[in-house]
């Protein structure tokens, strides 16, 4: 299996791609604004998409959507609690800059629905979706079960947690979502986090620092 990223945007956000083999299909998780370094990851494993995943609707992860679905003609994966942020990448934008380029940043128009529970087949790969609400009301992880990966968004990372004071946030449910969803998995799994350096899950059950949030 091939699975390599790119750090993109000025966030440093991480944007994945998984695929059987290169030269093929693939899936990509999440589209920072920076449609030319999404192509440019494709490109170099000779890569075409078949599903877009998005692990959330911030715009540091969703921003590069709408132009990356319309030119591989494919639908972009999301759950519809975070509608409020996927369908207004603008203001966003505004919120975090206080202005934004209206020829830019238009929202992906063909979405399809996530929900907890639910098992994707896609590039030849099964990915099961985990509703991890928290970071944002929609927000979810993808985890290859075959493959012992997760990625985790901005649900966990290495050494950390994702933040809980924008919109939508709630630090209760993040904590759930790392008791009942996250923790529950096996020591060995990857996490392939939306920044910052891969990690595990048993590496995180025991070094993270805010482990005691989600402690039995």
């Amino acid at each position: 299996m091939l699975i390599d990223h790119r750090v993109l945007w000025f966030a440093a956000t991480n944007c994945w791609v998984i695929a059987p083999e290169r030269g093929g299909p693939c899936v990509v998780v999440d589209a920072p604004p920076d449609p030319s370094g999404i192509a440019g990851l494709l490109a170099h494993h000779d890569l075409y998409p078949v599903g877009l995943l998005l692990t959330h609707g911030h715009i540091d992860h969703m921003g590069g959507a709408g132009p990356l679905a319309r030119s591989a003609r494919v639908a972009t994966w999301v759950h519809p609690d975070d509608d409020f942020l996927t369908l207004d990448p603008r203001g966003q934008l505004r919120s975090l800059m206080g202005f934004v380029d209206e020829r830019e940043y238009e929202p992906p128009t063909e979405r399809s629905v996530l929900r907890d529970g639910q098992r994707l087949e896609l590039a030849g790969l099964s990915i099961d979706v985990l509703h991890t609400p928290g970071h944002t009301p929609g927000h979810c992880c993808f985890l290859l079960p075959e493959e012992g990966v997760l990625l985790s968004g901005d649900q966990l990372f290495a050494g950390s947690i994702g933040r809980t004071d924008l919109p939508g946030g709630n630090a209760q449910q993040l904590a759930e979502s790392m008791r009942s969803r996250i923790m529950p998995l096996d020591d060995a799994v990857r996490v392939l986090p939306g920044h910052g350096p891969e990690t595990s899950v048993g590496r995180e059950r025991v070094t993270n620092p805010f482990r005691d949030l989600w402690a039995d």
